[in-house]
């Protein structure tokens, strides 16, 4: 599995024509080598791979890191130049995205006859397309993140404040097997609902508002991503028009997903839609984007996204419309491209729920 992730490597080796390849960011790391510590170093020729730590993680990365040989430093850098220099490499890439200018400085200090080259973040891509057990990862995170979802749901009740919602969330991934949060839950109701980063706060969810809820899980290092906007309470005609013109940009965007599609071209078909209904100046944010070791990876689907859909990309469908003084509406799902077209990862109908 390892071994066909570092094969992504190859065109890097060619267009850079490097030695090797110096990993520094931790969870590029543990994409091509399995350690899921906090500190360390890999270094990869195109036929062998070195990782480094500290003592802290010997015992740990012997049992992590099959494949590649461990050894323990004192001080990084001073290994990484006795290894590059051990191995004589001359052109060594490394990530400039996830380098200090101090770090890099440092090493080249301690560097005769080696030539560091950056690579940009483009390098991030080879964790774009999913393997298969990482689909099966992300695919039981985010199950047990909207099961979670569901059971709190009931707990929704006028009064209830939208942080006391967002903790229970948290509890219930936590019993169910997720190893905690992917990030700050979204609970915005009433007018907050206009705020597409409205982190839960003290105020009590009233009868007749939407609540959107965005949340997502974390297991095995892989993250979930999923948002709902539910109605406590019959809710009012605008509410249910600008619910229904979300819904049918998400599925648009959704039942346009296929390899070969432009990401720009999925954030257009959404955008138009909400556009043609006269609420475009409400939709601000990008369509989507990756899910994986990060909440927020490659590839980015927005007016700005220059990737072509592949198979096995794992990304988010997530428009929204937002009104100041009014309140709002997001409809996520993760899902996996397929061979001719998604899968939706994530299991929370989508339909409009009123509570």
């Amino acid at each position: 599995m390892l071994k066909n992730r570092r094969a992504r490597l190859e065109r890097f080796f060619n267009t850079y024509d490097l030695d090797a390849i110096l990993f520094s960011n931790l969870l590029n790391i543990r994409y091509l080598c399995g350690f899921s510590g906090s500190e360390g170093a890999l270094l990869l020729t195109r036929d062998a791979a070195w990782f480094l730590c500290d003592s802290r993680y010997t015992t740990q990365a012997s049992s992590e890191v099959g494949d590649a040989e461990v050894r323990q430093f004192a001080v990084k850098l001073d290994s990484i130049a006795e290894l590059l220099a051990e191995l004589k490499l001359s052109r060594v890439g490394f990530e400039a995205a996830h380098t200090t200018v101090a770090d890099f400085r440092a090493l080249s200090d301690r560097l005769e006859g080696v030539e560091l080259t950056p690579i940009g973040a483009e390098l991030d891509e080879i964790r774009s397309c999913k393997d298969r057990d990482e689909v099966e990862r992300l695919g039981l995170v985010a199950a047990i993140a909207s099961a979670s979802l569901l059971a709190v749901l009931p707990l929704l009740k006028p009064g209830v404040g939208e942080a006391e919602i967002a903790r229970e969330l948290e509890f219930e991934m936590r019993r169910r097997g997720a190893e905690g949060r992917a990030f700050d839950f979204i609970v915005a109701s009433g007018e907050r609902g206009a705020m597409p980063h409205g982190r839960a706060s003290a105020k009590p969810i009233r009868s007749g508002e939407l609540v959107t809820i965005d949340f997502g899980a974390v297991r095995d290092g892989y993250s979930s991503d999923e948002t709902v906007t539910v109605a406590l309470g019959p809710p009012d005609e605008r509410s249910r028009e600008i619910y229904g013109i979300v819904k049918e940009a998400h599925d648009r965007a959704v039942a346009s997903v296929r390899p070969g599609v432009g990401c720009r071209e999925l954030d257009a078909v959404a955008r138009e839609c909400i556009r043609g209904y006269g609420y475009g100046d409400y939709f601000g944010h990008g369509l989507g984007h990756g899910v994986g070791l990060e909440i927020h990876e490659k590839p980015v689907i927005s007016p700005r996204g220059e990737a072509m859909v592949e198979e096995g990309m794992v990304f988010t469908i997530e428009p929204g419309i937002y009104i100041p003084g009014f309140g709002g509406v997001r409809i996520e799902d993760t899902l996996v491209v397929t061979a001719d077209g998604c899968r939706l990862l994530t299991q929370v109908p989508k339909e409009l729920m009123v509570l």
